[in-house]
């Protein structure tokens, strides 16, 4: 007899335009082809010191472009300042360049999606970071941004974004007072994003596995979103499968050519429809990321390994959020309690990755000032998107970074 059917998908809208998404080993030669669809004939490459720096990623990423390539500015970091983006202008304009081509982590997707609208923006340096500072965020021309191509060489899972981080400081940029924000638009979707294992495979194991929590998480919270749909919970569950077997690989030391296929099929997935027209399915985990990152200098993947365990015991005691979804992604069904299962497959990724696993071992808050981290999690955008009837207090998260602690 068959099963019972399951009726738990209510009514929804997927609003979903993906960059080009290209796949394989050396998949970075087709730069100059996707280029040539677009219709763009010089490209500036956007890049952080170390990597523009690493001929093994560069000369793959440089041939790939051929004469397409108008040059190289090395120059971003981690702070995603707004004076970089400005300085990656003068290299934009200087060098003729009609598309952008952003290689490395998240930092430097960020840095070329604030180029590309630097480069669409008619006002004067003064008073856009006059209006960044009023703000927090950067108005985006209605037209006119330059084509963004991504190339990652991290599993931090920005790359099918439309949203980027960006900072200022009267330092290196014309603005009264040091300020945060960012911004958000369709537009900022990248055109095409090349997932290369090969290029995956020349960066740092440490910095690999430092970004690879991020992008798990990713999954998980697609899973329990409010705003979850069909497609998503497709793509995050075989995404997340992927990731948990090829994190565990590579955490036990396996360095072969599988195991990096797997790492850049999964990060493909489990950020596929995850970042859509006024919404996204980020919420707890990255919240408690955003609480813990902003004042405190814990970098972002160590930050998620240490939370997200007691953040999903704090979501399984209060909801289902979507438990058995996440068990058949860990392929733990079968266990006794499933929820406890996925607590410790999570656990045990992290684990793996040889990340902290207690807030008492990083550069972070201490127990005192964990009212005020509460807070901050509690008033992250995020958090709209949690599950749904998840509605904690700052009790329920100070409980969490006390268990974490």
């Amino acid at each position: 007899m068959p099963g019972q059917l399951p009726d738990d998908a209510p009514p929804f809208r997927f609003e979903y335009d993906s960059a080009t998404l290209r796949y394989g080993p050396n998949c970075v030669a087709a730069l100059g082809d996707e280029l040539a669809e677009l219709d763009c004939d010089r490209a500036l490459v956007v890049t952080g010191s170390t990597v523009g720096s690493t001929p093994a990623v560069m000369a793959p990423v440089e041939d790939g472009l051929g004469e397409s390539l108008a040059s190289v500015f090395a120059e971003t970091t981690p702070a995603k300042r707004l004076g970089t983006a400005y300085d990656a202008l003068a290299a934009y304009e200087r060098h003729d360049a009609d598309a952008i081509v952003s290689v490395g982590g998240g930092s430097s997707l960020d840095v070329a999606k604030v180029l590309a609208v630097l480069v669409a923006t008619d006002r004067d340096p003064d008073a856009v970071g006059e209006a960044f500072v009023d703000t927090g965020t950067l108005p985006i021309p209605e037209s006119g941004l330059p084509p963004i191509l991504a190339v990652p060489t991290t599993l931090a899972g920005a790359d099918l974004s439309m949203v980027a981080g960006v900072t200022a400081d009267p330092a290196t940029c014309p603005v009264g007072e040091p300020t945060s924000g960012g911004i958000s638009d369709p537009q900022l979707m990248p055109t095409a994003v090349c997932y290369d294992p090969e290029l995956l495979a020349t960066t740092p194991r440490n910095v690999l596995a430092a970004s690879a929590m991020n992008g798990f998480d990713k999954g998980v919270e697609t899973l329990y979103a409010s705003n979850a749909t069909p497609v998503t919970d497709a793509t995050a569950m075989r995404g997340l499968s992927l990731l948990r077997d090829g994190l565990l690989a590579f955490g036990d030391g396996e360095e072969s050519d599988a195991v990096y296929r797997t790492l850049a099929r999964g990060i493909v997935l489990v950020q596929y429809g995850i970042s859509r027209p006024g919404e996204t399915t980020l919420s707890l985990i990255h919240a408690f990321g955003h609480g813990l990152t902003r004042t405190y200098p814990v970098q972002q993947g160590a930050a998620h390994a240490i939370v997200a365990p007691h953040a999903l015991d704090c979501v399984f005691d209060a909801v289902d959020g979507r438990r058995d979804l996440l068990a058949e992604a860990f392929d733990v069904s079968d266990a006794e309690d499933p929820a406890d299962a996925v607590v410790d497959s999570v656990a045990a990724v992290a684990d793996a990755l040889d990340l902290p696993t207690r807030l008492r071992d990083v550069d972070g808050p201490t127990r005192e000032e964990f009212p005020a981290v509460a807070e901050a999690v509690l008033a992250d955008s995020f958090m709209a998107n949690a599950p749904d009837e998840f509605d904690p207090t700052r009790e329920d998260i100070e409980a969490v970074l006390d268990a974490a602690w």
